[in-house]
Protein backbone atom coordinates (compact mmCIF):
# COMPACT_ATOMS: atom_id res chain seq x y z
CA UNK A 1 0.00 0.00 0.00
CA UNK A 2 2.70 2.30 0.96
CA UNK A 3 4.88 1.65 -2.11
CA UNK A 4 1.15 2.20 -4.17
CA UNK A 5 0.85 5.60 -2.62
CA UNK A 6 4.54 6.62 -3.65
CA UNK A 7 4.02 5.29 -6.89
CA UNK A 8 0.78 8.01 -7.00
CA UNK A 9 2.47 10.69 -5.37
CA UNK A 10 5.08 10.73 -7.92
CA UNK A 11 3.18 10.82 -10.99
CA UNK A 12 1.02 13.43 -9.83
CA UNK A 13 4.18 15.54 -9.14
CA UNK A 14 5.51 15.28 -12.52
CA UNK A 15 2.10 16.06 -13.70
CA UNK A 16 2.14 19.38 -12.20
CA UNK A 17 4.25 21.09 -14.87
CA UNK A 18 6.88 22.39 -12.33
CA UNK A 19 10.28 22.29 -14.59
CA UNK A 20 13.80 23.49 -13.34
CA UNK A 21 14.53 27.51 -14.80
CA UNK A 22 18.35 26.19 -14.85
CA UNK A 23 18.21 22.74 -15.69
CA UNK A 24 21.30 22.22 -17.85
CA UNK A 25 23.32 24.36 -15.45
CA UNK A 26 25.14 27.20 -16.64
CA UNK A 27 24.26 26.12 -20.63
CA UNK A 28 20.73 26.31 -20.08
CA UNK A 29 19.12 29.35 -21.87
CA UNK A 30 18.23 30.92 -19.34
CA UNK A 31 21.38 30.80 -17.52
CA UNK A 32 23.27 31.93 -20.25
CA UNK A 33 20.46 34.79 -21.23
CA UNK A 34 20.97 36.24 -17.22
CA UNK A 35 24.53 36.60 -18.08
CA UNK A 36 23.99 38.57 -21.05
CA UNK A 37 21.94 41.07 -19.53
CA UNK A 38 23.60 44.27 -18.56
CA UNK A 39 22.83 46.68 -16.43
CA UNK A 40 23.97 50.10 -16.73
CA UNK A 41 25.08 52.70 -13.67
CA UNK A 42 21.90 53.77 -11.95
CA UNK A 43 21.63 57.02 -9.72
CA UNK A 44 22.64 57.50 -6.84
CA UNK A 45 23.97 55.59 -3.63
CA UNK A 46 20.83 53.27 -3.76
CA UNK A 47 21.10 52.73 -7.14
CA UNK A 48 25.04 51.54 -6.50
CA UNK A 49 23.53 49.06 -4.07
CA UNK A 50 20.95 47.52 -7.03
CA UNK A 51 23.21 47.44 -9.74
CA UNK A 52 26.12 45.41 -7.64
CA UNK A 53 23.14 42.95 -6.33
CA UNK A 54 21.97 43.01 -10.17
CA UNK A 55 24.98 42.00 -11.11
CA UNK A 56 25.75 39.64 -8.73
CA UNK A 57 22.27 38.15 -9.20
CA UNK A 58 22.41 37.85 -12.96
CA UNK A 59 26.27 36.84 -13.28
CA UNK A 60 28.74 38.48 -15.60
CA UNK A 61 29.61 37.14 -19.17
CA UNK A 62 32.84 36.99 -20.20
CA UNK A 63 34.27 36.18 -23.78
CA UNK A 64 37.12 35.00 -23.07
CA UNK A 65 39.17 38.04 -23.21
CA UNK A 66 37.55 39.98 -20.12
CA UNK A 67 35.07 41.89 -22.21
CA UNK A 68 30.87 41.30 -21.46
CA UNK A 69 29.28 40.12 -24.31
CA UNK A 70 25.53 41.64 -23.33
CA UNK A 71 22.36 40.72 -25.30
CA UNK A 72 19.75 42.60 -22.99
CA UNK A 73 20.20 45.71 -21.09
CA UNK A 74 18.55 46.00 -17.99
CA UNK A 75 17.27 50.02 -18.17
CA UNK A 76 16.31 50.59 -14.09
CA UNK A 77 14.74 54.01 -13.07
CA UNK A 78 15.02 54.39 -8.63
CA UNK A 79 13.01 56.11 -6.33
CA UNK A 80 14.24 56.58 -2.81
CA UNK A 81 12.03 58.06 -0.20
CA UNK A 82 11.53 58.28 3.23
CA UNK A 83 8.61 59.35 5.37
CA UNK A 84 7.91 59.84 8.70
CA UNK A 85 5.23 57.90 10.41
CA UNK A 86 4.93 58.71 14.07
CA UNK A 87 5.23 62.15 15.45
CA UNK A 88 5.06 62.94 19.22
CA UNK A 89 3.70 65.39 20.68
CA UNK A 90 6.50 67.67 20.96
CA UNK A 91 6.77 67.03 17.00
CA UNK A 92 9.92 65.08 17.25
CA UNK A 93 9.16 61.48 15.06
CA UNK A 94 9.27 58.51 16.48
CA UNK A 95 9.30 56.05 12.78
CA UNK A 96 10.03 56.51 9.56
CA UNK A 97 9.76 54.49 6.39
CA UNK A 98 11.80 53.90 3.63
CA UNK A 99 10.17 53.18 0.91
CA UNK A 100 12.66 52.11 -2.76
CA UNK A 101 10.88 51.62 -6.10
CA UNK A 102 12.63 50.43 -8.95
CA UNK A 103 10.88 51.20 -12.76
CA UNK A 104 13.06 48.68 -15.20
CA UNK A 105 12.48 47.65 -18.96
CA UNK A 106 14.85 44.47 -19.80
CA UNK A 107 15.75 45.38 -23.77
CA UNK A 108 16.78 42.93 -26.47
CA UNK A 109 19.95 44.69 -27.48
CA UNK A 110 19.44 43.21 -31.43
CA UNK A 111 15.99 44.28 -32.21
CA UNK A 112 15.65 47.23 -29.42
CA UNK A 113 12.47 45.72 -28.16
CA UNK A 114 11.31 46.22 -24.80
CA UNK A 115 10.50 42.77 -23.26
CA UNK A 116 9.78 43.59 -20.11
CA UNK A 117 8.52 46.56 -18.71
CA UNK A 118 7.97 46.28 -15.00
CA UNK A 119 8.13 48.33 -11.74
CA UNK A 120 9.66 46.31 -7.87
CA UNK A 121 9.56 47.86 -4.47
CA UNK A 122 10.26 46.84 -1.13
CA UNK A 123 9.75 49.08 2.38
CA UNK A 124 10.79 48.77 5.78
CA UNK A 125 10.19 50.58 8.99
CA UNK A 126 12.84 51.93 10.80
CA UNK A 127 12.97 53.21 14.65
CA UNK A 128 14.45 57.06 15.48
CA UNK A 129 16.49 57.44 18.00
CA UNK A 130 17.66 59.85 20.73
CA UNK A 131 20.94 59.07 19.06
CA UNK A 132 21.08 60.48 15.42
CA UNK A 133 24.15 58.43 14.19
CA UNK A 134 21.94 55.26 15.09
CA UNK A 135 19.17 56.65 13.32
CA UNK A 136 21.78 57.48 9.81
CA UNK A 137 23.33 54.25 10.17
CA UNK A 138 19.75 52.35 10.41
CA UNK A 139 18.36 54.79 7.26
CA UNK A 140 21.76 53.13 5.50
CA UNK A 141 21.08 49.79 6.26
CA UNK A 142 17.07 49.84 5.47
CA UNK A 143 18.57 51.30 2.44
CA UNK A 144 20.91 48.30 1.90
CA UNK A 145 18.36 45.48 2.34
CA UNK A 146 15.75 46.68 0.43
CA UNK A 147 18.38 47.08 -2.49
CA UNK A 148 18.64 43.91 -2.08
CA UNK A 149 15.22 42.66 -1.73
CA UNK A 150 14.22 44.62 -4.86
CA UNK A 151 17.51 43.09 -7.02
CA UNK A 152 16.16 39.75 -6.07
CA UNK A 153 12.50 40.31 -7.19
CA UNK A 154 14.06 42.04 -10.39
CA UNK A 155 16.12 39.25 -11.38
CA UNK A 156 13.68 36.82 -10.39
CA UNK A 157 11.23 38.52 -13.16
CA UNK A 158 13.89 39.06 -15.75
CA UNK A 159 14.37 34.81 -15.06
CA UNK A 160 10.99 34.19 -15.91
CA UNK A 161 11.23 36.80 -18.87
CA UNK A 162 13.94 34.73 -20.72
CA UNK A 163 12.47 31.21 -19.88
CA UNK A 164 9.50 32.77 -21.30
CA UNK A 165 11.61 34.02 -24.07
CA UNK A 166 13.65 30.80 -24.81
CA UNK A 167 10.60 28.13 -24.84
CA UNK A 168 8.88 30.61 -27.95
CA UNK A 169 11.93 30.35 -30.12
CA UNK A 170 12.55 27.08 -31.84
Amino acid sequence: MRNLLLLVASLALTACGLQPMYAGGRKAAVAEGLAAVEVPAIQGRGGWLVKNALEARLGVADNGAGQSVPRYRLDVRLDDSLEALGVLNDDTISRERRILRARYQLVDLSTGAILLDATAGSDAGIDVVSSEYATIAAEQKALENLALDVADRMATQVALTLRAQASRQP
